[in-house]
């Protein structure tokens, strides 16, 4: 599990990496196009939602191109933490606050998004190392589980599929008291995920063209005429599944999506002995309700997966990069203040990728000009909702009616309001966030939610 592009840098000898710790590059690019190309429908963005387009309109016999800048599964879709959630992002109770009427309908999609690339994982026989685990949000202080069981009465109302769990007697590592445990969904490596739906794609009728970077969408009185380097495609019309990367595209709604870059880091292995002596007894996935979360995962090779914390955002170019050392260290702190018996355990992996986040915290689809859709389906949570969004969108335009689901996260105007994400503002938060923690360290282990669970 390692990218031959990877570096030692000078963090404790940590290994960093410009792609993924999930999987390595592909050697077998596929071909750039030629000249003058027609088609049914054009597809410009080669992650999950993209893959997942592509492949249904073929199912439904339309004749698609599919277009990407690198190869396909090579931004957000190979590179993030593997949860496959049930969950929408934000706050229940701020959602519930600012989308009261919706919501259930958001739930409803949420969930089925989860099952549905489950069943898809099985269907494409795609070996991914998938755990049914369901995964939790986890509290590691008496307000926040506080607001974790409110939240849990929330989204039951709402129909989701969760329940509120005391932290020790559900098998949760010591210093997370409880939360809401989401029973649908699990854990997978995506960067074999991401490879295996592009096995499928590359099987499939689609013509899938790699290492193409899309330089204009340009709608037309008979359809939409999109420009690489040396080519032009003709199509009657166009999915833009291009999530962090859309502000690239002129023809993109402005203000979709502010790309944020995240950051993952991965253990040496640890012996299962000691990770069960921690409380953590069942393999689900933990992320916390920090205003900026925290993830901690096992993985199938005995490591253990952490990441975010801290979030950074760009005006400039959206490149490959690797984490700073800075944020790796943090993280590492937000570890060892997680698992102090692991205290002596290292870092030995680390990555990140960008990925899209709307002013909603919601998925969107719509379309942005004549002839022209977009489907965003990520918000940290496409790994279940953007195969499913695609799938959705791929089907409205193949001639299908509108699926309820994409009815409730459909834009019927492209307009979008300003986010509020910047770099002082996610540093305010992680600034929160650390005061929050050093404020209740200390008076955890005196909740009487821990007495009782103990």
């Amino acid at each position: 599990m390692h990218d031959m592009a990877a570096s030692v840098a000078g963090f404790a000898g940590v290994t960093y990496s410009a792609f993924s710790g999930w999987a390595d590059r592909p050697t077998d690019f596929a071909p750039m196009p030629e000249g003058e190309l027609t088609c049914d429908i054009a597809v410009v963005g080669g992650g999950y939602a993209g893959m997942a387009t592509a492949l249904r309109l073929a199912e439904h016999g339309a004749d698609v191109v599919l277009l990407e800048s690198g190869f396909c599964g090579w931004g957000g879709s190979s590179r993030n933490a593997g949860y496959l959630s049930n969950a929408l992002a934000g706050d229940p109770q701020l959602l519930d606050t600012l989308y009261g009427r919706r919501l259930p309908g958001l739930v409803r999609y949420a969930d089925e998004a989860a099952r549905f690339t489950e069943k898809l994982i099985g269907r494409l026989a795609i070996d991914c190392d998938y755990e049914p685990t369901g995964n939790v949000i986890a509290a590691v202080s008496p307000g926040q589980l506080r607001r974790t069981e409110r939240n849990a009465g929330i989204l039951q109302r709402a129909g989701a599929d969760v329940e509120f769990v005391e932290g020790r007697d559900f098998g949760l590592p010591d210093t997370f008291l409880g939360g809401v445990f989401e029973r649908a969904g699990g854990l997978l490596n995506p960067g074999r995920f991401a490879l295996g739906l592009r096995d499928a794609l590359l099987a499939s009728d689609v013509r899938t063209y790699e290492r193409t970077a899309v330089r204009a969408v340009e709608p037309h009185a008979s359809g939409v005429v999109v420009s690489v380097a040396g080519a032009r495609v003709h199509a009657e019309r166009v999915v833009l599944a291009t999530n962090a990367y859309s502000r690239d595209l002129a023809i993109a709604p402005r203000r979709m999506v502010t790309p944020v870059w995240t950051s993952l880091v991965e253990t040496e292995p640890i012996a299962p002995e000691r990770l069960a002596a921690t409380g953590w007894t069942r393999r689900s996935g933990i992320i916390t309700p920090h205003t900026i979360l925290e993830n901690y995962r096992p993985t199938p090779h005995g490591t253990v997966m952490f990441g975010t914390r801290r979030l950074r955002t760009t005006r400039g170019p959206l490149g490959a990069r690797e984490p700073d050392d800075a944020v790796v260290a943090d993280l590492l702190r937000g570890f060892h203040e997680r698992f102090p018996s692991l205290g002596d355990v290292a870092p030995r992996r680390a990555w990140g990728g960008w990925i899209a986040m709307t002013s909603s915290l919601l998925p969107i689809a719509g379309e942005a000009a004549k002839n022209v859709f977009y489907a965003i389906g990520c918000n940290g949570h496409g790994l279940a909702q953007s195969p499913y969004l695609g799938t959705l969108l791929a089907d409205r335009l193949a001639g299908g009616r509108t699926h309820e689901d994409l009815a409730a996260v459909w834009r019927t105007r492209p307009r979008f309001a300003p986010s509020v994400l910047s770099t002082p503002t996610l540093h305010a938060a992680w600034t929160v966030d650390r005061v929050s923690d050093r404020l209740h360290r200390g008076r955890t282990w005196s909740s009487p939610q821990r007495r009782r669970s103990r």
